[in-house]
């Protein structure tokens, strides 16, 4: 135990990946959000789409990793079980947190956002484009429920490749996307000593006003 006390307290590196300025940030925070994710994706970095979204229920947090799927000109879109714990928390309260993290580049970007569920018809549209055998999982998973074995999974999870031999797999309805609609944004781009840049904008998707903040 006090090794790995001792590993925590010393395991330390350097951020020398870039820099990031005020005067060179675009106006509009999806624009650089989009380049940081293309660059994620340039540089192959594993599950450069992943992000962790943090809600809040009678003041108990919770967190977990969800992927982006799309982003539009207001927000950024991920798809899951309508019966889930995560859409539980969303339905008790709409607001949460975002953040987008990506160690081979330090960088980080956080958000506060509001959230919605998406129309039918573009979660349709995803769901299309997913490997079958995902489809096929939506429909044998009672996402956040008690499984009480693997073998039921894999069960259910045949009798729906039975029922659907032979034709498009549709998208249950209890299955869909969200928008995620942000207020706010932070992109941190780590620096030498622990003085990092910190850009934030906050405002609404027609007028964002920036700012620095110490690190």
């Amino acid at each position: 135990m006090e090794e790995i006390r001792k590993d925590m307290r010393d395991l330390r590196r350097d951020f020398d990946f870039g820099t990031l300025d005020a005067k060179d940030v675009p106006k509009n925070p999806f624009d650089l959000l989009k380049v940081w994710l293309e660059d994620a994706v340039k540089m192959k970095i594993k599950d450069a789409n992943a992000f962790v979204l943090s809600t809040a229920v009678n003041n108990q947090p919770d967190a977990r990793v969800v992927l982006i799927r799309d982003i539009s000109d207001i927000g950024i879109h991920f798809y899951t079980n309508y019966g889930s714990s995560k859409a539980a928390a969303l339905a008790a309260n709409a607001k949460a947190a975002v953040n987008i993290f990506w160690p081979d580049m330090d960088r980080q970007i956080r958000m506060t956002v509001a959230v919605k569920k998406l129309d039918g018809k573009l979660s349709d549209a995803y769901f299309a484009t997913r490997p079958r055998k995902s489809q096929l999982g939506a429909w044998a998973s009672a996402q956040s429920n008690e499984l009480e074995s693997r073998e039921k999974l894999e069960d259910q999870l045949e009798e729906f490749e039975i029922k659907f031999e032979g034709q498009d797999v549709p998208r249950p309805d209890f299955w869909g996307g969200y928008e995620l609609v942000p207020s706010y944004f932070e992109f941190w781009q780590g620096r030498p000593s622990r003085l990092h840049d910190r850009i934030i904008y906050e405002g609404t998707p027609s007028k964002w006003n920036t700012k620095r903040l110490y690190p």
